[in-house]
């Protein structure tokens, strides 16, 4: 079954690269004829064709916007409401690192998009209004007035708080549901998945539309530079968690040289991860590795499915690097206490993305509405995020996937050092 999603999500990535070249060639094309009176290409024949192929491009963004809401509803509501039993107590220590990685990755995240700050090509922006907030303050209420938002206005609207924060509620309500309740709730969650890996199948064809479209308003070698910049933030700051925080929370647990640890986990379970892009599909791994380190059986065998669902830093990454690029596109000032707030809602919605190929990308507009950035623009960025996703999820799954059995291993070693002391 492994081996099947990898040969799918592997042929998946081709295609995209596919679309991502031709669409890069046709709107090359159309930018030259566009903005070269002496090229002998008709310019609005030229836009014509590009108008033509971008509507690939709004059919997979608007399938996108429809699709995200309910998504994020759903997930998070079957989240919260299958741990209706609680966890073991030894399972606590692993819980904490898994929040305080996501929470420091996401600071991470903002740190280096403060240092190197990206600009993307959002086309139709400009067209857009967009209120920034002034301060904390405004963020705050804004916050507080959209948690409290009518639920289906809320999904109506996209309104992520609102969102996220009636489906925590639903989901704390249905801890006590029958079995039969918990059971459908978690097979509709699996039947959202499954309308947006259809949609996700879609995109090859969607991001042939989008780069077509930019690479013809911007040229090619913009695009490449912004796109360029932000992968390289993106992977920055992933290699940073992976090689510096990652490293300094395992001395903190063992007290010992964290770095044979890490490299082990990251060749034995960050690599199969970067392939399949798929932290459940890599829980088969991560077992075999958690029993050849000598863990606890009744430890690893909750924890590490429970990571593959909350213990995302690479999606924290994602959420935190792209929104800021959005909101300096917009030519939003960012605050610390405002980063901070983000920080926090990163970790949050990271948590919610699992299960999703891509998910972490879905879960974009959430934070970027603490910018009263609007879903047109917030699902803009979600679309370059599938453009750069090539590179940008494997790399995210590769350090999240890893990331569970590294945890697992250093709270099981200093369970055992505190035990012998």
């Amino acid at each position: 079954m492994t081996s099947l999603k990898s040969k799918k999500s592997l042929s998946l990535i081709w295609q995209i690269v596919i679309g991502l070249v031709l669409g890069a060639i046709i709107g090359q094309f159309a930018n030259y004829a566009i903005h070269s009176p002496n090229s002998g290409i008709n310019p609005q024949i030229a836009k014509s064709i590009v108008n033509v192929i971008g509507i690939l491009g709004d059919l997979f963004v608007g399938a996108l916007k429809a699709v995200a809401p309910f998504l994020v509803f759903v997930l998070v509501t079957s989240a919260v409401a299958k741990h209706n039993h609680g966890v073991k107590t030894n399972i606590r220590p692993i819980l904490f690192l898994y929040l305080l990685g996501t929470f420091g990755a996401a600071v991470v995240a903002v740190v280096g998009s403060f240092m190197f700050p990206s600009s993307i090509t959002l086309v139709g922006a400009d067209s857009v209004g967009v209120n920034p907030p002034e301060g904390i303050g405004a963020v705050l209420h804004n916050l507080l007035m959209n948690l409290v938002s009518n639920p289906f206005a809320s999904l109506v609207n996209a309104n992520y708080i609102g969102i996220l924060f009636w489906a925590i509620l639903l989901g704390l309500a249905l801890r006590r549901a029958s079995v039969a309740t918990l059971d459908m709730i978690h097979d509709v969650s699996h039947a959202v998945s499954a309308i947006v890996q259809w949609i996700i199948k879609l995109a090859p064809f969607g991001i042939l539309g989008l780069v077509t479209v930019t690479t013809a308003t911007t040229g090619f070698g913009k695009m490449m530079t912004e796109y360029g910049q932000l992968i390289l933030v993106l992977l920055g700051c992933m290699a940073f968690v992976a090689f510096v925080l990652n490293p300094m929370i395992v001395f903190w647990q063992t007290r010992k040289n964290p770095y044979p640890l890490v490299l082990m986990c990251l060749r034995e379970s960050g690599i199969p991860a970067f392939f399949t892009r798929s932290s459940a599909a890599n829980i088969p791994v991560n077992m075999s590795l958690a029993e050849k380190l000598n863990l606890h059986e009744e430890t690893y065998s909750v924890s590490i499915p429970l990571g593959a669902t909350i213990n995302m830093a690479g999606a924290a990454i994602t959420i935190t690097v792209l929104s800021l690029a959005a909101a300096h596109t917009q030519g939003i000032q960012v605050d610390f206490m405002t980063a901070l707030l983000l920080s926090l809602v990163s970790t949050i919605s990271a948590c919610g993305a699992s299960g999703v190929a891509g998910g972490s990308l879905l879960l974009i507009p959430l934070a970027c509405s603490l910018f009263n950035i609007p879903n047109e623009i917030a699902m803009q960025v979600v679309a370059v995020g599938y453009i750069i996703g090539v590179i940008q999820d494997s790399a995210e799954t590769a350090l999240n996937s890893s990331t569970d059995v590294l945890f697992t291993a250093a709270a099981d070693m200093a369970k055992n050092r505190n035990t012998n002391q």
